[in-house]
């Protein structure tokens, strides 16, 4: 196993993305908190971690929140341990023009997508400075790579989340922390999902025309799977991956070369 005994943190690890990466820590043998704010998938996807023989933990929790995030890293670090890998995947999507942009639909994309992860990662490196090993994994999105039309909020953070993931690598490089971030395409996910129905019901195509349109972004022609960025995860947050800091790999299907 790739991640025998590890402590792993996973931020929005009630669906999608971070419940695959989620169940892929502990299929190598970590034991997983998982946090979000809707408590049953959380208890759901902490049924199935224990159901693969590790420890589970399910806590609610608010990323924009300094108190609640304090609060799910003290229960995570007293009912598994201190955290010795941080996935800071909980995150907002929502379209909208720039002059139709509130100020609290910007203020919540860059709380929830930014200020989030700069607050578990404050909250959880003590630890890994403590312990000279951790692994932090921030998902962000090519969104964070270039811009698009339509989500200036939303890729703002993106590329705030690349410049905190790439300047806190600098800062740790020499402490047995490495830092990276995953950008991953278009997934098949309930993001994804509620972009068709935003499409469908903006331009008139059926729902399954605006699923593929999204999957026309890719040379691929076709959606990622959550486990596909799930497998990118486990190898940065391996000994294998130990050389690999201040990076942001994409998961894309090559829609962007850089």
């Amino acid at each position: 196993m790739k991640l025998p005994g590890r402590i792993a943190l996973v931020t929005g690890g009630g669906r999608g993305i971070g419940r695959a990466i989620a169940l892929a820590f502990a299929r190598e043998g970590a034991h997983v908190a998982v946090t979000a704010r809707t408590v049953a998938e959380l208890d759901a996807v902490a049924g199935e971690v224990r159901a693969l023989g590790r420890k589970a933990l399910a806590v609610p929790c608010d990323v924009g929140d300094p108190a609640q995030v304090g609060d799910a890293v003290r229960r995570a670090t007293e009912g598994l341990g201190p955290v010795g890998i941080l996935v800071n995947n909980a995150g907002i999507a929502v379209s909208s023009k720039v002059l139709d942009t509130s100020d609290d639909l910007w203020e919540r994309h860059l709380r929830v997508n930014l200020t989030g992860a700069f607050l578990m990662t404050r909250a959880v490196l003590p630890a890994m400075l403590a312990t000279h090993w951790g692994r932090i994994i921030n998902v962000a999105s090519i969104a964070g790579r270039q811009g698009y039309p339509y989500i200036a909020a939303y890729a703002a953070s993106k590329h705030g989340l690349l410049g905190l993931t790439r300047a806190l690598a600098q800062e740790v490089v020499a402490s047995g922390i490495t830092v990276n971030a995953i950008c991953p395409g278009y997934v098949a996910t309930d993001l994804t999902w509620a972009g068709a129905r935003n499409i469908q019901e903006r331009t008139g195509r059926s729902y399954e025309e605006a699923v593929r349109a999204l999957a026309a972004h890719s040379p691929q022609k076709r959606l990622i799977e959550p486990e596909e960025v799930a497998a990118v995860a486990v190898l940065l947050a391996s000994d294998e991956g130990r050389g690999v800091t201040a990076q942001a790999w994409n998961v894309d299907g090559g829609t962007v070369q850089a």
